[in-house]
């Protein structure tokens, strides 16, 4: 599934570029306000830390929320606390756009991270172009020396990268390219399968300095508490969050 999943996202990339060669994304995205300082804003602290997620469907559960307005969500998110807002912008499964991305990031003012199947530069340098301060990338997704590359790009182009993890091996590759925000995602994109004891398993072999950020699996505030407990410094959430009253569901999970 992943690896079909990347397969689309760089199909769609390919249309696009197309479209809007990748000189005018380039300069598109230089020619952008600096990114935001996400680790600043992800920092560790004595509260836990929440990145919330516009997502209207996945694979797993199909549709989850319409989402008419991602702004607006996106602002009541914040205005419940959340120190990030993901935006998931693949659009085969997930329904989501970079439109969604640059509605957010004119509507907000805490980080944006552009959430998808990230494989080529064309996608990193539409993140920036479209305001994303952080990018995704799938450690199982990329051989090593495309996520070095990718690792770098993101950085010369002043935002952060969210390595995300599923594996001690994993973790291994995302320290040995200098990531400083590791995510460990409880649901293996192979299968789907939720293992939320996977992230707290992990989390040692994340050294201090590297912000540790738990991924999927969480419904209730004793599932953030879960993985706070377990050293968690940043807890992503996207559908608990979609289903129900987002301001009210994210003071309930920043109360732990």
């Amino acid at each position: 599934m992943l690896n079909e999943l990347l397969a689309g996202a760089l199909a769609d990339a390919e249309e696009r570029r197309q479209a809007r060669p990748a000189t005018v994304v380039e300069t598109a995205a230089t020619e952008r306000p600096a990114a935001l300082d996400a680790l600043a804003a992800l920092a560790p602290a004595d509260q836990v830390k929440i990145i919330a997620e516009v997502k209207r469907a996945s694979p797993s559960r199909g549709a989850l929320a319409e989402i008419a307005d991602p702004a607006a969500l996106a602002v009541s998110y914040e205005a419940g606390g959340a120190s990030a807002i993901s935006v998931l912008t693949e659009g085969r499964r997930f329904g989501g756009s970079l439109d969604d991305l640059e509605q957010v990031r004119a509507a907000v003012t805490v980080p944006v991270l552009r959430k998808d199947f990230i494989g080529d530069p064309y996608q990193v340098f539409e993140a920036r172009a479209s305001g994303a301060d952080l990018v995704l990338l799938i450690v199982a997704a990329l051989d090593q020396p495309t996520l070095l590359s990718l690792h770098g790009l993101i950085r010369e182009l002043g935002m952060t990268a969210l390595v995300e993890t599923h594996s001690a091996e994993e973790i291994s590759r995302a320290l040995d390219i200098g990531a400083e925000l590791v995510g460990v995602n409880a649901r293996n994109l192979s299968t789907f399968e939720l293992d939320q004891d996977l992230f707290g398993q992990l989390a040692d072999r994340i050294p201090s300095g590297v912000i540790r950020v738990a991924e999927s699996a969480v419904k209730t505030a004793a599932d953030v508490a879960h993985y706070r407990q377990s050293g968690a410094d940043v807890v992503l959430v996207g559908e608990a969050l979609v289903t129900s009253d987002p301001v009210r569901t994210l003071e309930e999970f920043l109360a732990v």
